[in-house]
This record gives structure tokens, C-alpha cells and sequence, in this order.
């Protein structure tokens, strides 16, 4: 009941924030935590995907088999141009942020840090871990951290030992990543960002072009039944429209401010047995002296027929 209670204050006060001053560490990766059980929908769509709107190239690098409890990593490579800045809750421009969502298989989790090598926490440095919850710590999320730091995210994952766990099987298993640039267009309340473009709900004629509340700029269309419509547009985008211009429902009243987006990407690790490599090798010396003894055969009987001919 107290966790409850703690859990529900938390996302109480956090919603407040995210309506007075929303920004852009709300977004990710709490209120994913707070509102999906589970990160990645039936359709295969990491939920991230619903805030962050524009698509952008996420890489992953996992060896092709680890060994059962054993340390290996995952590099998830959010790759974006040089010097790139984009739009703060602010208006003001502000380097651009990177998230990244790890999904593994039953069993596999986050490694403990006594079990990292001086190269993992030498390439972690500065870089938080998350489980996503108590009950699903095989879903690892970390961010908002600087992205000129951190275009390549190393994750030390411990992969499960089938010899402890019975539900854990030698085998080929999925990973699920999804890697995040930049702020999202729309906030988990339905509300669009200043990170996002802004169009015209009615056709008209822009009658006048105002300063609005905290920044914001109100763009006020006479429609053709003579109603007054305001569009308010916040602190960041910039108004593309000037007064006495005749648009149309749906036209551009700003440009698109996002430099940023969103990509996933599914790759596969195999939980090997050591009983199949010693197997393989096994196989490999069987036909390697099966191979050197036709040869001293071949010989011996080419020898034969060489004295007969004789």
C-alpha cells in the first residue's frame, strides 16, 4: 500500500511539473516507466515512438554467442551530425540529449558492477542504468545524458546460466534497442511540444500576428463565416505566416524546429553451450584425421601398385 501510495504522489507531482514547466527528461525515460507496463507494444513498436515522431538510424552491436553467466556488452550507436543543438522547454537552443531502451531475453539483465572489467567502467563513465521496473529488470534504459558524449552507449549485460534457472535454454534469443536524439514532439499528455511544427486548424486570412503568455505568439485567422480563431504557437518554432496571407486548414504556421527522432532495431545472441563447442571441435579433429588417414591410405596403395607394376 505504501508503494502505492509513493508511486501515485510521485506521478502526481511529476505530471504538474511536465504542464507548468514540461521538459525534456520527463519524457524519457519516466513517464514510459510509469505508463507502459511493458515498453514495446504487440506490434512491435517501442513506445518511445509515440512522443518522439520523426525516425532517425539507431545501430546495435551484440556478440553472435556469449557464454552462460558471462559479461559481455551491448553498444547501442545513436550516430547525428556534428554541433547539432535544438529547442529547449525554453525557446533558447540547448545541445542535443540521447536516450537509449535495451529489451533482452528472460534471464539475461544488467551485469553487477563487481563483475565489470576496467575497460566496461572506463567506457561507462558518467552513464546511469535503469532497470525499467522490479519486474522486468531484463529492460535496461538509460538518459537524458549529453549527446556529444555519448553517440555510443555501452550496456554490460550478464547473460543466465540454464545450470541455476530451468526456464533458461541454450539458444538463440531476440534483443529489442531503440535509441533516442533529441526532444520529443509531444508530450505524454497529449500536447504538442515546441520541438514540434504547428498548422492551421481552419482556412482564412491571418488578421494579426500577437504576443501571447510566456513567449508564445498567437496567430489570429479570420475565417471566411467571419469567426476570429486564435492559433497559439509557443516559445522555439518560428511563425512562417505573416498578417494578411490566405491559408488553408492544415498549412504550415512554423517551421519544423526537431533535428532529432527515434529508431529501433531488433538483433539476436546466442546463449551457447559449452557441450556444443567441445562437440564442434570434437567434429572438426574427427574429420581432420579422417582426412590425413585417406591420404596415408591413398599413398600406402599408390606404393602397392607401383611394386606390382614393377
Amino acid at each position: 500500500m505504501q508503494r502505492i501510495l509513493i508511486s501515485f504522489l510521485a506521478s502526481l507531482f511529476v505530471g504538474v511539473l511536465v504542464v507548468v514547466a514540461p521538459s525534456a527528461s520527463w519524457a524519457y525515460p519516466f513517464w514510459a516507466q510509469q505508463n507502459y507496463e511493458n515498453p514495446r507494444e504487440a506490434t512491435g513498436k517501442i513506445v518511445c515512438a509515440n512522443c518522439h515522431l520523426a525516425k532517425m538510424t539507431t545501430q546495435a552491436e551484440v556478440p553472435q554467442s556469449v557464454s552462460a553467466d558471462s559479461v559481455f556488452k551491448a553498444v547501442v550507436k545513436i550516430p547525428y551530425k556534428n554541433n547539432t543543438t535544438e529547442i529547449g522547454a525554453d525557446g533558447s537552443e540547448v545541445p542535443l540529449q540521447v536516450g537509449a531502451v535495451v529489451m533482452l531475453p528472460d534471464g539475461f539483465k544488467l551485469a553487477p558492477q563487481e563483475r565489470w572489467s576496467d575497460d566496461i567502467k572506463e567506457e561507462t563513465k558518467g552513464v546511469y542504468f535503469s532497470e525499467y521496473s522490479e519486474e522486468r529488470d531484463n529492460i535496461i534504459i538509460v538518459g537524458p545524458l549529453p549527446g556529444d558524449q555519448n553517440r555510443e552507449i555501452v550496456f554490460p549485460i550478464l547473460s543466465p546460466d540454464p545450470a541455476t534457472d530451468s526456464n533458461i535454454h541454450f539458444g538463440k534469443y531476440s534483443i529489442h534497442v531503440g535509441g533516442n536524439r533529441g526532444r520529443g514532439q509531444v508530450y505524454p499528455t497529449g500536447e504538442k511540444s515546441n520541438n514540434s511544427l504547428f498548422t492551421a486548424s481552419e482556412s482564412g486570412v491571418v488578421s494579426s500576428i500577437e504576443p501571447g503568455d510566456s513567449g508564445a505568439t498567437v496567430i489570429n485567422i479570420q475565417t471566411e463565416d467571419g469567426r476570429s480563431v486564435g492559433e497559439s504557437i509557443p516559445i522555439g518554432p518560428k511563425v512562417i505566416v505573416s498578417e494578411g496571407d490566405s491559408i488553408n486548414a492544415g498549412d504550415l504556421l512554423t517551421n519544423d524546429p526537431n533535428v532529432g527522432g527515434f529508431g529501433q532495431l531488433d538483433t539476436e545472441v546466442v546463449l551457447q553451450s559449452p557441450a556444443r563447442i567441445y562437440g564442434l571441435l570434437a567434429f572438426f579433429i574427427g574429420v581432420t584425421l579422417t582426412q590425413i588417414l585417406l591420404v596415408l591410405k591413398k599413398k600406402q596403395v599408390e606404393k602397392v601398385q607401383a611394386a606390382e607394376g614393377m
